[in-house]
């Protein structure tokens, strides 16, 4: 939040830069609260690990196509205290090889529009056991709810906890069926999409 108070004391010349700097303020600060309401409700441990630019990216290997997209601005605040950790992801982020992919992907698969943010927000179930001061790599079980086009399951996937460099590297790996987030795939291009696709995640958070 300090870069939102330091943004607000910046002097504005001219009122398109001004409306400009206010959009761009209240977006962030939305962003951020939104993330630690869907967190921890109304309570905040005094400390909690904040990433704002983490990586995600999902692979789709069907037999006339392989699909790769990366993300590389995925918020996502973990909770030390309880181990529960919450992710937002804004689809229209996602960096297709091919325009034409993006494209479909944003307007025919998931409808960004309508449809603009992936979430997940669930715990860590090993947590007790887990050393976040470790810088060895840990293996953890999460589980929780993933949300994408709307529509809401329950996931679980296993992944890593390591201290790096002052950093709580997380990462995981895990599939869902497109069908399961009633994403729709057209038949003339139903050899091109796999009806599984694996997801990824690397976020590096810090203490704030």
């Amino acid at each position: 939040m300090s870069e939102v108070i330091s943004e607000l004391r910046t002097p504005v010349i001219g009122l398109p830069t001004c409306l400009q700097q206010i959009k761009l303020i209240m977006y962030k600060a939305i962003t951020i609260a939104s993330i630690l309401v869907l967190a921890f409700g109304h309570t905040y441990s005094q400390e909690k690990y904040i990433c704002r630019n983490g990586h995600a990216w999902f692979h789709s290997e069907a037999p006339m196509e392989t699909i790769e997209a990366h993300n590389h601005q995925v918020s996502s605040v973990f909770d030390p205290a309880e181990g529960k950790m919450v992710f937002q992801v804004l689809m229209k982020s996602f960096q297709f090889e091919k325009a034409l992919m993006q494209e479909h992907f944003n307007e025919n698969y998931v409808e960004s529009d309508k449809y603009p943010k992936a979430t997940f927000s669930g715990i860590i179930e090993n947590f007790g056991q887990v050393d976040l001061t470790n810088t060895e790599i840990q293996e953890i079980a999460v589980t929780g709810s993933l949300t994408i086009h709307g529509v809401t399951n329950d996931v679980s996937a296993t992944g890593t906890l390591q201290m790096l460099d002052g950093k709580l590297v997380a990462k995981s790996g895990f599939n869902i069926v497109l069908t399961n987030y009633k994403i729709k795939i057209p038949k003339v291009v139903k050899e091109n999409i796999s009806k599984t696709i694996d997801i990824y995640i690397d976020v590096s958070y810090e203490m704030k």
